[in-house]
This record gives structure tokens, sequence and C-alpha cells, in this order.
């Protein structure tokens, strides 16, 4: 029989749902995918990942889910009013569900938050389709996991890179964020005047003093983080 702890319900096999889904599966923990579009539900079967098709708007359905045998429930839903409406379902059908949402706007994290969830993965204003870009990276499907399986959450925190940091002077390809586990989302650079600029694999840019950089982590990592970048030489 698999222990509690590592089974974990997860809604939604789109965009967010199929990389988070894949990590936590490289980790070892057992999935149930649950889907209400036929595409994405086949697709969970064609990863080999055991699935439900339902009508999630049915209580019945949900109910014969039986999500209370899962440690964690994870809705990962990419219409943000389905991901609301379920965490709102699953909530009043089971008060006491550990329920982890994703949200792509502090609109959405309140609205998560009051219909119930526990956690949420709360993306800001980064767009669904960046973060779809952004959850290639090796880092960010690492925090995302953490982020599940563990007690604290993950946000945003904007940095200034400040005199005599070891990042003045440097090229992004040069740094490798991961040691830090943060993952950097984007910079804004104002001697470009191109505002905030998001960050990709192979993005050539300059970092100088006075650059903001935007990084994504446990917050306590991240304040980690920005004490090193006040240093002169990187952290070994």
């Amino acid at each position: 029989m698999i222990p509690s702890k590592n089974k974990i319900l997860i809604f939604g096999y789109g965009n967010h749902g199929r990389h988070i889904a894949k990590g936590l599966q490289e980790d070892g923990y057992v999935l149930r995918v649950v889907e209400q579009d036929e595409n994405y539900y086949q697709q969970a079967l064609k990863d080999n990942f055991e699935s439900d098709l339902i009508d999630m708007k049915e209580d019945e359905e949900l109910n014969r889910l039986n999500p209370h045998h899962y440690d964690q429930v994870v809705c990962v839903m990419d219409d943000e009013h389905h991901n609301v409406f379920l965490t709102l379902s699953l909530n009043a059908l089971f008060p006491n569900l550990n329920i982890v949402a994703i949200s792509d706007s502090i609109y959405v994290t309140h609205k998560l938050r009051l219909a119930g969830a526990k956690k949420v993965i709360d993306m800001y204003e980064v767009s669904a389709n960046r973060i779809h870009n952004i959850l290639h990276r090796p880092i960010a499907t690492k925090l995302i996991k953490e982020f599940v399986v563990n007690k604290h959450g993950i946000t945003f925190m904007e940095m200034e890179i400040p005199k005599g940091s070891f990042l003045h002077g440097r090229m992004i390809d040069e740094i490798n964020f991961s040691k830090y586990d943060v993952l950097l989302v984007g910079v804004v650079d104002f001697e470009r005047h191109k505002g905030f600029e998001f960050v990709t694999s192979g993005h050539e840019h300059h970092l100088d003093e006075g650059d903001i950089i935007v990084c994504m982590g446990d917050v306590e990592k991240l304040h980690q983080f920005k004490e090193h970048i006040e240093e002169e030489e990187e952290s070994l």
C-alpha cells in the first residue's frame, strides 16, 4: 500500500499541470490526474498517468475521487475561473482538504484563498504563456515540486543590484542561480530602457549595479540570496 504522504491528486493537465505532474513523478510521488478536457485527458493517459475524465461541476463525480485519501490536492487548471470554482467546490465538500492552487494574478490569488486554497503558487502579473515557458527550466520544476510537498510557499522578490555586488559586470548565463535555490524570472535594465524583460535560456544580458532582477523561490531562500548579492565575491 502506498503511504499517504506520497500520493497527490492533481486537477488539470494543461500548460501548467503536465510539467508539474512529470516533475513530481520523477521524484517518486504517485499521482492521479483529473481532467474535464478530452484532449488533455488523452495526453495524460499517453504519458502513463492514472487519469479520470469527469465533469468537475458535479459534486458526485468529485466525491467519487475520494480526494481526502490524498496528502495533497493540486488545482492547476489553465482557466482561472475553473480553478477558483473547483477550489471552492472541493473546500465545501472536504473542509480539511490540503489544497494547493496556481494563480496568474494577485486578484485570482485572493479569490483562491477565499475559496479555501491552503497554499497558492502566486505568479502575480506573469502571463500563463510565460509561466509555461519558465516551467521548462529544471530549477523551476524543482521549486514547484518543493512548493507542493513542503509547508512553505513560493513567491517573487525584486532585488536591486547594489554597488560592489558580484553580479555587477557579469552576463546572466554566467551565474548559476540554481545553486541558491532560486529562479531568475526577469530583469529591469534602465540603460536599455525596455522595462521588465523575461529571462529565457540563452538570454544574453549584461548585469550592472542599479539593475533590478526578479527572482522566484522560497521566501527564506530569496532573502538569503538577496544578502549574497550584496557581497563582492560569489559565495562558494
